[in-house]
């Protein structure tokens, strides 16, 4: 067993290492053209008699370099177009990961209400991928890094040379708003029964036979853009993703 002195050296040495992590966190900062967006990724908290306030506002920052040491990290930015993109990425890793389970264990479980979960979880998939809600970005943002260019490359792009993975970065994040997450393992591996419930109530909303105030950030133009792109990029979709769409 550990002595006292032992314990408290290992408390102090943790305090320490908190303290550093902190005062990173402190000067956490976001790289790129924020626009006219406010944002607290940069952040600071001031202390008043009346207490401690934190204040957002638009930026414009190039580089981490003139102000803190970045030789211990991969590079001097903090791309807001990277984090953006981030922040997509996860939360749709978490829904798919969540609907999946759900659907699972309704189908272990022999729920009677399997049919309902089902279409549920489709339901929320389908308005994650197709940006429901989403925030405008107006009047726009820009990267600092270079990264919007090498994420766009990766494609994969249709015919027309149009990918799900285009940028917009002035009014939204992609060009053509439905997600490039269709195209993961983890969207591939959705139990059979949920995959197919989402590429149907998908094609609904992109052949226009559903549509409210939902989808009405999807002009015609998109939608009919984004099921092209699907036929033409993603073999597994069905085949009636393939039929014009007026």
């Amino acid at each position: 067993m550990k002595n006292l002195g032992d314990m408290m050296k290992q408390v102090q040495a943790m305090q320490s290492r908190m303290a550093d992590v902190q005062a990173k966190l402190d000067a956490a900062t976001v790289t790129g053209q924020s626009g006219g967006l406010a944002h607290l990724g940069n952040a600071t908290v001031e202390t008043t008699a009346s207490g401690e306030t934190v204040s957002a506002r638009a930026t414009s920052i190039a580089s981490l370099a003139d102000r803190l040491d970045v030789s211990p990290y991969l590079t001097p930015h903090s791309d807001i177009a990277a984090l953006l993109v981030f922040d997509h990425q996860m939360h749709a890793m978490n829904l798919l990961t969540r609907t999946a389970w759900d659907v699972r264990v309704a189908t272990a479980d022999k729920m009677p209400g399997l049919d309902a979960v089902v279409e549920r979880s489709a339901s929320m998939l389908v308005d994650y991928l197709l940006f429901v809600g989403e925030a405008p970005l107006t009047p726009g943002v820009g990267g600092s890094s270079g990264f919007a260019n090498v994420f766009e490359r990766d494609g994969p792009r249709d015919r027309h040379g149009r990918s799900l993975r285009q940028l917009d970065l002035r009014t939204r994040l992609l060009r053509y708003p439905c997600s490039y997450m269709i195209y993961t393992e983890a969207f591939d591996a959705l139990p059979a029964m949920l995959r197919e419930a989402v590429y149907r109530q998908l094609w609904r909303v992109l052949s226009g036979e559903v549509g409210g105030a939902d989808f009405a950030h999807l002009s015609a133009a998109d939608r009919r853009a984004i099921a092209e792109i699907i036929a033409d990029t993603k073999p597994s979709a069905p085949e009636y993703f393939r039929r014009p769409i007026g």
